[in-house]
């Protein structure tokens, strides 16, 4: 398998605990963002008894299902407003020089994409991993010329 240079951020870590006769049963989900700084970004929820499996599971997820974002120079080509269940989300492109100026989870997503110069702005929901799950739909629904 060819060792492409890969970003991965950690989004988010819940810690999930199940009661049951025995006691209670503890895992862990871990939202996971990885890209290649080069137009390719993926998402990935990785469900575990322990952290670092969990991470595992998210990354490789998250390597299996990338899209590419179509990108004009260091930015995107046209504005888009998407939401997508209690998540709203503004993502716009920026003149040179701009740089990223954007909340923790679209930050993080724009950043693993290689999205250089970008303005967004999250008006729904605080819940860190549907903005997520909205940016990457709005990165999909970019157009080319």
């Amino acid at each position: 398998m060819i060792n492409e240079e890969f970003v991965e951020k950690i989004i988010q870590v819940n810690r999930v605990s199940k009661k049951t006769t025995g006691g209670n049963k503890i895992g862990f989900s871990v939202l996971v963002v990885v890209g290649d700084k080069k137009g390719k970004v993926g998402v990935g929820l990785g469900k575990a008894r322990d952290v670092t499996s969990a991470v595992r599971k998210g990354v490789q997820y998250a390597r299996k299902h990338m899209i590419i974002v179509p990108m004009v120079k260091k930015t995107i080509r046209h504005e888009i407003r998407i939401k997508k269940g209690a998540a709203k989300i503004m993502i716009k492109p920026a003149p040179p020089g701009t740089g990223i100026r954007a909340g923790g989870p679209v930050r993080a997503v724009v950043e693993a994409a290689g999205i250089k110069d970008i303005v967004s702005k999250i008006m729904g929901t605080d819940n860190k991993a549907s903005n997520v799950y909205a940016t990457l739909e709005a990165l999909k629904r970019l157009k080319t010329i």
